[in-house]
């Protein structure tokens, strides 16, 4: 098959097209940066270096491909991070119509079934809404849970505080996943026998924020590491004191407070998936070499 994979070499995206490779898929890499063209050829990809909000230089990519894996690629520089979402989605949809795509595998996220209350995912839900539009082209979503790679984020607190915190926390439930789990779905998708258009959850597993803390902290020798849950306001006005843009924060907050709700897992749970094979110790040896370099 000829697939087109987004996201360039990212976390998802980099082990997806070798899986794809390794099975024998004519592969292109669509990357946003020019420097990234060697390591995508080595790769035994090919790369086209453009934007995924140019419409024409999508159409001209995606001619005669069979497949596309579509991401959103993170910009936190938008000034309406919602509208980013809807406007990648509609360049997917534009430049797919006329190239003969068959198949769309589209990274969306677990409480993209809801049109408010989730923050940054409301994105992932109007561009859903978007490839819904689409005729003549199966489309799965796939919705993953909270990456495990965003506990990065709390490497700093912890080193300064001696605490995890934010606005969810203690015991309430994260459902969370592995890339490498995310890229194997992507590529079962792609290169289905039968693909219909459906919705795919991916976990790889489910643990409390006081269970996590507690892993975290017997790897990095804090045993008493505490995840402690905040006020949406404080968690708020943290970010803004760090310089990030109040329409952001707004997102975010609204996100983790879609966590400690239960609101972005709802579905999941009535649609629980296998879970994937890397599971959060692996990653916690990651965070724990990760925080010793620091």
């Amino acid at each position: 098959m000829k697939i087109i994979v987004t996201g360039s070499l990212g976390n998802i995206s980099k082990p997806l097209a070798q899986e794809l490779v390794a099975k024998g898929h004519d592969v292109t890499i669509i990357s946003s940066k020019a420097d990234k063209q060697h390591a995508i050829t080595t790769l035994g990809a090919r790369p086209a270096i453009g934007s995924v909000e140019d419409v024409s230089f999508l159409k001209t990519t995606f001619a005669g491909a069979d497949a596309l894996y579509a991401m959103t690629p993170p910009n936190f520089g938008a000034t309406d991070m919602i509208g980013y979402y809807r406007n990648v989605a509609n360049a997917y949809a534009e430049a797919a119509k006329p190239a003969g795509l068959q198949r769309i595998v589209y990274l969306s996220s677990y409480g993209a079934h809801l049109e408010k209350g989730t923050g940054i995912i409301r994105g992932s839900y109007y561009a859903e809404q978007v490839l819904n539009e689409l005729k003549g082209i199966t489309v799965s979503y796939l919705r993953p849970g909270y990456f495990y790679y965003n506990l990065y984020n709390f490497l700093g607190m912890i080193k300064a505080q001696g605490i995890i915190g934010a606005n969810f926390g203690g015991d309430d439930k994260l459902i969370m996943v592995s890339p490498l789990d995310i890229a194997l779905a992507a590529a079962e998708e792609l290169t289905a026998a039968n693909p219909g258009s459906n919705v795919r959850y991916i976990a790889s597993d489910e643990r409390t924020c006081n269970e996590v803390a507690g892993l975290i902290g017997e790897a990095i020798g804090k045993p008493d590491l505490q995840w402690l849950t905040f006020t949406d306001e404080q968690v708020k006005n943290n970010m803004l004191e760090h310089g990030m843009p109040p329409a952001i924060a707004d997102l975010l907050v609204e996100l983790g407070a879609g966590i400690h709700t239960g609101l972005l897992g709802e579905d999941y749970e009535k649609h629980k998936p296998i879970p994937g094979k890397v599971k959060l110790q692996e990653f916690i040896k990651e965070f724990a070499a990760a925080y010793n370099h620091n």
